[in-house]
């Protein structure tokens, strides 16, 4: 299934996708709700999907970011083989182990909303696929990890480049307003076969500059929950940002920085798109 949230004249609504359409949902107060609901609240939302009650048309709908603020919302670095090799010409050291950082939830927006560069001069684009984590995961096995996933988002890791630098944590130049555009839905695990088998795009103003597949991560998402789950507990609702390919802006030579009226469109296989406009 298809779990989105979506502005019905200034309130935001949860529905689910059929054809066309989106099946509004009603007895659930948030997206964080559904998730914590299990199979529970999965089997609740198909018999509203099938019964089709309420309805709105899909296509002029306003999607909100499918989930209202997760409690963490995690990132790692370099974990495509040429991307970290991108870094290492950039002079980032090869981390020894999986890199994480940060993005505080604050940055979060919804799928087609503009972002807004702030402060930065070094805008840039990450096309990830993202994780949403569904039952607690503490002290996970790589074989068990699959069982705590509730589903995947389309994500632009949005970098503010000159920030990145102010702190090794990556945290400032991660987390700008606006600079974590994800969507547009949540597709629940059960439609994703296989999420490492995933082709995976960026465009800018439809110039392609991101083009790969899931299957060139260095580390695959079941060894990432396995990692961050021996140090601290994942919640339902946490998203995890699984990395980004080759092609990103401060790689390309000379660098070249996203600039106000560029449109970014980030695309995951069997997940969906994303769209943002840069703002100015």
């Amino acid at each position: 299934m298809k779990l989105l949230r979506f502005d019905d004249n200034g309130t935001a609504r949860l529905g689910v996708v059929r054809g066309d359409d989106i099946v509004v949902l009603d007895g659930w107060a948030s997206m964080l709700a559904i998730i914590a609901g299990g199979a529970e609240a999965l089997a609740d939302v198909a018999r509203q999907r099938d019964a089709a009650r309420r309805t709105a048309p899909l296509k002029s709908a306003r999607l909100l970011a499918p989930i209202e603020r997760p409690g963490k919302y995690l990132a790692i670095g370099m974990n495509y083989a040429r991307h970290l090799e991108e870094a290492k010409r950039l002079g980032q050291p090869t981390p020894s182990q999986q890199f994480w950082f940060n993005k505080q939830t604050s940055c979060i927006a919804g799928p087609f909303d503009d972002i807004e560069p702030g402060v930065t001069q070094m805008l840039d684009y990450e096309a990830e696929l993202g994780v949403v984590i569904g039952k607690p995961a503490k002290g996970v096995s790589e074989a068990d990890a699959k069982t705590h996933v509730f589903g995947y988002v389309v994500a632009n890791d949005v970098s503010a480049r000159d920030w990145q630098r102010h702190s090794p944590t990556f945290t400032m130049g991660k987390s700008f307003d606006t600079h974590g555009p994800i969507g547009p839905w949540i597709v629940t695990a059960d439609e994703i076969a296989d999420p490492h088998a995933l082709k995976i795009r960026c465009l800018v103003n439809g110039e392609v500059r991101q083009d790969s597949d899931t299957s060139q991560l260095i580390y695959n998402i079941w060894q990432q929950i396995a990692y961050l789950s021996t140090a601290f507990t994942l919640e339902p609702g946490d998203l995890l940002a699984t990395g980004t390919p080759e092609g990103v802006g401060v790689g390309m030579t000379p660098p070249t920085f996203l600039k106000p009226g560029d449109v970014v469109r980030c695309e995951v296989e069997g997940v969906g798109a994303i769209e943002n406009r840069v703002a100015g």
